[in-house]
C-alpha cells in the first residue's frame, strides 16, 4: 500500500489544491499531516479546507509530520474527508507497532506513533477541545496540560470485549479458501459490519491469544454459529474477558439464546483448554444492537467475580460491573484526587457524594478523608457491587442508592442524606444531564470534582458550572488509553460565589 501510485488526476487536470473550486469525490490531493483529531484520524489542510484523512485498511500509518497522497471521499461544509493512498514522506515519530494486526484492526488508532509523540498530540487535542477554558487555565494553573502518561502503554487493559461474527474481514494477501463466515476479534479498521479474526492483542492481557484461539477452534468444532449483525441470526455474540492485576480471569460469553446444540460441551471444553479461567459466565442478549450486555445471566463456573486492588482497596468485579479499564492509570488518577483533597484547605471532612458511582471505586478510595460517603447510581447491580466493596474495605459510614441521579439529589432531604462537602461527578461519556449543573448550583456544595473521559462534554459542563458560581482551581490530564484518542480529565471546582453574583 505504501507503494501505491497517486490517485488519477482530477477531472480538470492536476491535483486538487483547495483553491479555485470545491473538492469533488475522488479528487486527488497531497498534504502534510498536522495532527490527530478526537476520533484518532489524521488531519491537515489543503488550501482553506480542513481535511480529515482515514488510514486505508492494510495501508501504512498516517501520522503527524508525514506527507501523504490521497483522494477525496466526501465534503461536509468546509471539512473534507479523505483516504490516504500513499505516504510520500514518513513521520519522524513513526515506530514499529508490536501487534501484527495493527494495520487492519480498529482497536488501536496510532500504535505506530512513538508514545512521547502520542502524549504531545493528546496535549494539543485537549487544549483544542477545552477551547477558551485552556487559556483561562494557562493563566491560573501552571502545567495543567502536561499529560500524565502510562509507564506500561501495552497490555494495560483489564477488560476486553471481543465479537463473534459471521462476516469475517478478509485480510489482503491471505490464503485462498479460508472460511469467511466465522470470526472472533474486533471490528476491522473503519468498519462496523465485519470483524477481524485476532490471534493476539497488544492492549489486552498476555493470555488473550490462547483464549481467543481456544474459543474460536472449539466453537467451530461444536458447530456453534456466530452472530450475523445484518441478518440478526446466529448464536455466539461476544466474548468479554476481565484479567485484573490481582489475578484470575473472568470470561463472559454472550449469546442470542439460552441454549444451542453443542453449547454445554463447548463451555466444558473451553474450561479444560484454558485453565486460567476462574469464573465463566453466560449472558443472553436478544437485542439487535451489538452491545455485550445480557438481559439475563448464568454462572457456569467459579465464584462469579474477580478481585482487583487499587491504592490498597480491594474490589470485586462481576461480569456486569463497571471498573476502570486501566488499573495502573486509574491509581494515578485517584492518587491525584486524594492529593488535592489533602492539600486544599477546607476540603476534607463532612460528607462525600459520589455521583454515577458505578461499583464505588473512587468514593471508597477517597472515603477515609470524609465523615461519610453517599453513592448515587442508576444501575442497581452496580449499587449492589458498591455496597459489597464498601463493606469489604471497612467503609462503614457509606450509603449507596439506586435511581435517577438528579432525582435522588432533589430528594436528599426526604432520604435523610447529609449536606455534601465534596461532590464527585463521574458521568457517562455524554456528560452531565442538562438540568444537573443548575441543581448542583442550588445544592451549593463547597467543592466539586469532575472526572471526564470526554473533554468536549467536560468543557460544556464546566461552563455551565461556572454559571452556577464554581471555578476550576486544579486540573490534570491522565492517559488511561494509550494508542487511542481517549484522554481522561480531572477538574477540582470550588464554589466562588452564588449564581446571582456571577458577573455577566
Amino acid at each position: 500500500m505504501g507503494d501505491a501510485p497517486l490517485a488519477a488526476e482530477a477531472a480538470d487536470g492536476g491535483v486538487w489544491s483547495g483553491e479555485g473550486r470545491k473538492p469533488r469525490r475522488d479528487d486527488p490531493f497531497e498534504l502534510e499531516i498536522a495532527g490527530l483529531d478526537e476520533r484518532g484520524a489524521a488531519v491537515g489542510s489543503v488550501g482553506q479546507f480542513r481535511v480529515r484523512v482515514q488510514r486505508s485498511s492494510g495501508g501504512p500509518p498516517v501520522l503527524p509530520g508525514a506527507r501523504v497522497a490521497g483522494r477525496v471521499l466526501r465534503r461536509r461544509r468546509d471539512r473534507v474527508d479523505g483516504e490516504a493512498l500513499a505516504v510520500l514522506e514518513d513521520s519522524a515519530d513513526r515506530v514499529a507497532g508490536p501487534c501484527p494486526h495493527t494495520a487492519e484492526c480498529g482497536g488501536c488508532s496510532f500504535q505506530e506513533l512513538d508514545y512521547a509523540a502520542q502524549l504531545r498530540e493528546k496535549q494539543r487535542l485537549a487544549r483544542r477541545l477545552l477551547g477558551d477554558l485552556a487559556a483561562d487555565f494557562d493563566v491560573r494553573l501552571a502545567g495543567w496540560d502536561r499529560v500524565l502518561g502510562a509507564d506500561a502503554p501495552f497490555h494495560y487493559r483489564n477488560k476486553m470485549d471481543f465479537t463473534f461474527s459471521a462476516r469475517r474481514w478478509r485480510v489482503a494477501g491471505e490464503s485462498e479458501g479460508l472460511p469467511a463466515d466465522f470470526a472472533l476479534g474486533l471490528f476491522a479498521r473503519g468498519r462496523h459490519d465485519k470483524v477481524l479474526d485476532l490471534t493476539t492483542c497488544a492492549l489486552a492481557h498476555a493470555d488473550v491469544g490462547r483464549l481467543l484461539d481456544a474459543a474460536r477452534e472449539l466453537a467451530r468444532h461444536h458447530g456453534l454459529v456466530p452472530w450475523d449483525s445484518m441478518e440478526h441470526t446466529g448464536f455466539l455474540r461476544h466474548l468479554v474477558s476481565r484479567a485484573p492485576r490481582a489475578g484470575g480471569l473472568l470470561v463472559n460469553l454472550v449469546t442470542s439464546a439460552d441454549d444451542a446444540p453443542g453449547w454445554r460441551a463447548y463451555t466444558a471444553d473451553l474450561l479444560a483448554r484454558v485453565p486460567s479461567i476462574t469464573t465463566l459466565v453466560h449472558s443472553v442478549s436478544t437485542r439487535l444492537a451489538t452491545v455485550a450486555v445480557g438481559e439475563r445471566e448464568f454462572l457456569l463456573h467459579g465464584p462469579g467475580w474477580v478481585e482487583e486492588e487499587l491504592l490498597g482497596a480491594r474490589f470485586r468485579i462481576s461480569a456486569g460491573s463497571f471498573f476502570q479499564t486501566n488499573t495502573a492509570q486509574a491509581e494515578r488518577l485517584f492518587a491525584l484526587a486524594r492529593q488535592w483533597i489533602e492539600n486544599t484547605d477546607g476540603l476534607a471532612g463532612g460528607a462525600l457524594y459520589d455521583l454515577y458511582c458505578g461499583g464505588g471505586a473512587i468514593g471508597i478510595v477517597l472515603a477515609p478523608h470524609f465523615e461519610c460517603l453517599v453513592g448515587l447510581e442508576l444501575v442497581e447491580s452496580a449499587v449492589l457491587d458498591a455496597r459489597g466493596n464498601a463493606e469489604r474495605n471497612g467503609v462503614s459510614s457509606a450509603e449507596f442508592l439506586a435511581g435517577d441521579v438528579p432525582l435522588l439529589l432533589r430528594q436528599r432531604a426526604e432520604l435523610g442524606l447529609p449536606e455534601p462537602r465534596l461532590i464527585v461527578l463521574d458521568p457517562p461519556r455524554v456528560g452531565l444531564q442538562t438540568a444537573t449543573p443548575e441543581l448542583l448550583g442550588q445544592i451549593g456544595a463547597p467543592f466539586l470534582l469532575l472526572v471526564s473521559c470526554n473533554l468536549t462534554a467536560a468543557a460544556r459542563d464546566i461552563a455551565n458550572l461556572r454559571a452556577q458560581g464554581y471555578r476550576v482551581t486544579r486540573a490534570a490530564l491522565v492517559d488511561l488509553f494509550p494508542h487511542t484518542p481517549h484522554l481522561e480529565g480531572l477538574f477540582l471546582l470550588e464554589r466562588a460565589c452564588r449564581p446571582r453574583e456571577v458577573p455577566e
